[in-house]
This record gives C-alpha cells, sequence and structure tokens, in this order.
C-alpha cells in the first residue's frame, strides 16, 4: 500500500483545519504551513514535514486517532504526531518527555514553538494572552532543552 504524499497530506490536514482559526484569528492552516516550513528550513525529513502538517490534528479534534492508526502513513509519521498530541489533563514534563523520547518529534515541536512565539503573531494578541503564551512556550522550551532562537 503506497503511502499518503506530502502533498495529499497537506490538503487533508488543510481540509481537516478548515473553519478553524489561530488565536488571532487567522485561518489554522496558516499555522499548519509555517510549521511545515519551518521543519523543511531546519533540514527535516519527508516523514517530519508531513508530521508538522498532522501535529495538531489529532489534539484539535480535526482528525481522529482511529483515523491517524489506519491512515497511510509510515509509523514514524504515526508516533510524531502521538507524541506532538497534548492529552487533555496532562502535565508538561509528562508531554515533553514523549516529544523527546519519539525520533523527529522534537524538530517538529521545535518548528511549531518557533512560529507560535514569533513576536509578530503574538503582537496582536492582548497583553494578558501574550504574557501567559510567551511563558509557555519559554517552560516547554526548557523542557525540552531548546535554547533561544
Amino acid at each position: 500500500m503506497p503511502y499518503l504524499t506530502l502533498a495529499q497530506v497537506e490538503s487533508l490536514a488543510v481540509a481537516a483545519h478548515a473553519g478553524q482559526t489561530d488565536k488571532a484569528g487567522r485561518p489554522y492552516a496558516e499555522h499548519l504551513r509555517a510549521v511545515a516550513e519551518g521543519v523543511r528550513a531546519r533540514g527535516g525529513s519527508e516523514e517530519q514535514i508531513a508530521a508538522a502538517w498532522l501535529h495538531d490534528a489529532v489534539e484539535d479534534d480535526a482528525l481522529s486517532a482511529e483515523w491517524l492508526d489506519s491512515a497511510e502513513l509510515p509509523c514514524s509519521v504515526k508516533d510524531m504526531v502521538l507524541a506532538l498530541t497534548k492529552r487533555p489533563g496532562e502535565e508538561l514534563e509528562a508531554y515533553t518527555q514523549r516529544i523527546l523520547a519519539v525520533p523527529g518529534a522534537l524538530l517538529v515541536k521545535e518548528a511549531d514553538l518557533a512560529h507560535n512565539a514569533d513576536p509578530a503573531r503574538l503582537a496582536v494578541l492582548d497583553e494578558p494572552t501574550r504574557t501567559r503564551l510567551t511563558g509557555k512556550y519559554a517552560t516547554v522550551r526548557a523542557l525540552l532543552g531548546l535554547t533561544a532562537d
């Protein structure tokens, strides 16, 4: 059974998140595209780029874990997506340890954090939200052992 191409994964992810917006009210697909491009720019593999397109799909209920399990994707992609899926009530330490334990997932999370913490993206948010998110992203980066960009 052939695997989905990157173009097919991109189309699926964009369609799955259709109608969703980020905290700034922008189409969610813009975030997915930025993370995929961030992975590519950091020298990520095709599998990591595919995981970038899908990194929020299960967490945001855009696609189900059952869909992911049966999808025509390499196990490495599925493993990365599940590692990057924060579970309800999950402590950040457990989440970040899972990311560190799954090959390839750290690079995807690094690109995700870089886009989430982009000053231009944060600038349009209200001050309390901006402050909360900036602290959260810094904590996650520290737990993952990532230095400042």
